[in-house]
C-alpha cells in the first residue's frame, strides 16, 4: 500500500522565500469526502490524478497518476468543486529534508504552510526557523478543506 506520512506547519516569515523558485499549481476535487478525496493537479507542465485516504495521525494511503495535461485542465474547468485551489509551491532543503512551502492566492490569499514528507511517524525533524505551529491535524488546512472552507472567510 503507498502511504504519504508528512506534517505541516504554518509559516510565520518570509526568511524561506530567498533564493527559492516556485511553481505554480492549480488543483481541484472530483471528491472531498472525510473517507476519500480525488484530486486533479496541474504543476508547471505536468498534471496528476491523486486518490487520497482518510489521514490517521499524519499518515494516509495515497495513488498518484500523471495524467495528460489538457484532460487536467478541463476535468479543473468542468467537473472540479469550485474555487480550485491555486498556489506557487516552493522546494526548499533545510537540515537535509525537503521542505515543500505553499504559498496560496485567490480565496485563500495570505495562508503559507511548509510541509516535509517522512518516512515514518516518529521520523525526528529539524524544524526551518521560519516553520511556525504545526496544524498537521488541524483539518482547515487541508487543500480539501479550503474548497469548502476558504482562508479568505475565516474570521468572518
Amino acid at each position: 500500500m503507498n502511504i504519504e506520512t508528512e506534517r505541516k506547519f504554518l509559516v510565520k516569515d518570509t526568511s524561506w522565500k530567498e533564493g527559492a523558485e516556485g511553481v505554480a499549481y492549480r488543483q481541484g476535487y472530483l471528491s472531498s469526502h472525510p473517507e476519500r478525496t480525488v484530486r486533479v493537479r496541474t504543476a508547471g507542465e505536468k498534471a496528476y490524478l491523486t486518490i487520497k485516504g482518510k489521514p490517521v495521525g499524519a499518515s494516509r494511503s495515497e495513488f498518484e497518476y500523471e495524467i495528460p495535461h489538457a484532460e487536467a485542465e478541463r476535468l479543473l474547468d468542468q467537473l472540479c468543486e469550485k474555487p480550485l485551489i491555486e498556489k506557487i509551491r516552493y522546494k526548499i532543503l533545510y537540515a537535509e529534508m525537503l521542505w515543500e512551502v505553499d504559498e496560496f492566492s485567490g480565496d485563500n490569499t495570505g495562508l503559507v504552510v511548509a510541509e516535509v514528507e517522512l518516512a515514518s511517524e516518529d521520523q525526528p525533524v529539524e524544524l526551518p526557523p521560519w516553520a511556525g505551529a504545526e496544524v498537521t491535524e488541524d483539518q482547515r488546512y487541508y487543500n480539501s478543506s479550503l474548497v469548502g472552507n476558504p482562508f479568505s472567510l475565516w474570521g468572518k
